[in-house]
């Protein structure tokens, strides 16, 4: 085991530090802690090097833990910069959640921390919670498996998205700022019309959109609302670390059983998934089992992760698995194929655009939890309203960014539900730490959806999510875009004893 410094002993849970108090022989009994480093690495990205961040663990970038298996890691900063990793989705007591200062500092450069905490079954990953950090590609997959996952027998795949500039990271958000990106808007716009015609939408008393608001978004000259997609043109789009210039080729059997773990660790990019001739069924979003959904296309936002199953005919063959660039023609993937078969180029851009995601919430709405909550009284409920523009290049979280910012305010043990209410022309990834809520409302329709970490909130859309508070401390709640997060899009959920 790598020697403790002092902060990494502070970092150390109430169980963590009795494990360190435990006697001889049975700590002889325990496995030593796994190996994470942050450090540096090289890639080719179209024939081109790149040095960027990355977490290596024992068999590669990131961890893969056994069923019932604690997480017991020690972390190291091989970098020359500060550092502090999250472990996205996963519940760890507070003082481990990873987060700059709350409580704990940036590991320093050479520092290593030991975390110790029960994991989460599921597909999750963990990155630096240093916006800029994460872009340089600070991030990794984080995978807990289930009983469920041994007795299954699929041949597991990890599809890990990323954006990617050769640019340093501080210019690319001077760029985006300045209105310089490159991005685009989905076209024609949506009319007010539209916007009252979405499913569900009410806007009458009962908490609708107030149309006096809808300006937040910016008016198009035609009356209409144009949604701002895309707000920077990357020079790659990477699927394990490699574009479709040369993709990851992954070799499955004839007739093979595919678990597909799909996660989008972009930094600014909602990505489409599509499975083509190979047919998949949605079993999971962001680690939580739904009702199995079948289709060849399913979308995410920036944070989100999908679990799809894949059953491949008896036959050789190809099939390439595509993450489509929403409202753009970029695309990226990896490819499976039987031994022997003929791998094809693909191109990295398609012949259409793909559209827009989910701003009808069609997809969500389709979701159904298989582990839902336990059915309580409500004892606190709160308007969450996310709020900005292109220009300025501002987002705000109930119209305060980061350091004017009003808490959100729980008790330990409170049901709660938020209500987040886009009154922006973006869609935002929420992230929620150190709890994982569930979908209940959709535009004002009561639903039973899914457990999730991270929900997409289109364009002047509301949506609620129920969740028990957990430990009293101070918890992060923000859009996990991270040029949103850079400029403010961030507030705590408070909650106290």
């Amino acid at each position: 085991m790598n020697p403790l410094s002092r902060r990494g002993f502070l970092a150390a849970s109430a169980a963590a530090f009795a494990t360190a108090h435990l006697p001889r022989a049975v700590m002889a009994q325990a496995p030593a802690p796994l190996a994470l480093s942050a450090a540096t690495r090289t890639l080719d990205i179209n024939g081109r090097a790149a040095t960027v961040f990355g977490l290596a663990g024992p068999a590669g970038q990131g961890l893969v833990l056994d069923p019932g298996q604690r997480f017991r890691v020690d972390l190291t900063n091989d970098l020359d910069v500060g550092t502090i990793i999250h472990w996205h989705g996963q519940l760890p007591p507070n003082a481990q959640d990873g987060v700059p200062d709350m409580p704990l500092p940036l590991l320093a450069p050479g520092e290593t921390r030991y975390y110790d905490f029960e994991a989460l079954p599921g597909t999750f990953w963990m990155h630096s919670h240093a916006p800029i950090q994460e872009m340089q590609l600070l991030a990794a997959p984080l995978i807990v498996r289930s009983p469920d996952d041994l007795t299954g027998d699929r041949q597991e795949v990890v599809l890990f998205l990323h954006d990617f500039s050769f640019k340093h990271p501080e210019e690319v958000l001077a760029e985006i700022s300045e209105g310089h990106g490159g991005g685009h808007g989905a076209g024609p716009g949506l009319s007010m019309g539209d916007m009252s015609a979405m499913p569900g939408m009410d806007h009458g008393a009962s908490g609708g959109v107030p149309m006096g608001n809808m300006a937040m978004g910016g008016m198009t000259a035609g009356g209409g609302m144009a949604m701002d997609l895309n707000d920077y043109d990357w020079d790659a789009y990477l699927v394990n670390d490699r574009t479709l210039s040369d993709p990851e080729v992954v070799q499955v059997e004839r007739g093979g059983r595919i678990r597909l773990r799909v996660i989008n660790a972009a930094a600014a990019t909602v990505f489409w998934i599509e499975t083509g001739t190979a047919q998949s069924r949605l079993v999971a979003v962001d680690g939580h089992a739904v009702q199995p959904i079948s289709g060849s296309r399913f979308g995410l936002a920036m944070g989100q992760r999908l679990d799809l199953e894949i059953d491949l005919p008896n036959e050789g063959g190809t099939w390439p698995i595509l993450a489509l660039r929403e409202g753009a023609r970029e695309r990226t993937g990896l490819v499976l194929a039987t031994q022997g078969a003929e791998v094809r180029r693909i191109s990295a851009l398609a012949d259409t655009e793909a559209p827009a995601f989910d701003t009808d919430l069609a997809q969500e709405s389709r979701l159904v939890a298989l582990d839902a909550l336990p059915e309580r009284a409500v004892e606190r409920s709160q308007v969450v309203v996310l709020g900005g523009s292109m220009q300025p290049y501002v987002w705000t979280i109930d119209g305060a960014v980061w350091g004017q910012h009003r808490p959100v305010a729980a008790r330990s043990g409170e049901r709660v539900v938020l209500s987040f209410h886009n009154m922006s022309m973006m869609g935002h990834p929420m992230h929620l730490h150190g709890h994982v809520f569930q979908i209940v409302g959709l535009n004002g329709r009561a639903v039973s959806g899914p457990r999730r970490d991270t929900v997409y909130v289109p364009p002047m859309s509301v949506i609620d999510v129920a969740l028990d508070a957990g430990e009293a401390a101070r918890w992060m709640l923000h859009c996990h875009h991270m040029p949103h997060l850079a400029t403010g899009m961030m507030t705590e959920f408070a909650v106290s004893a």
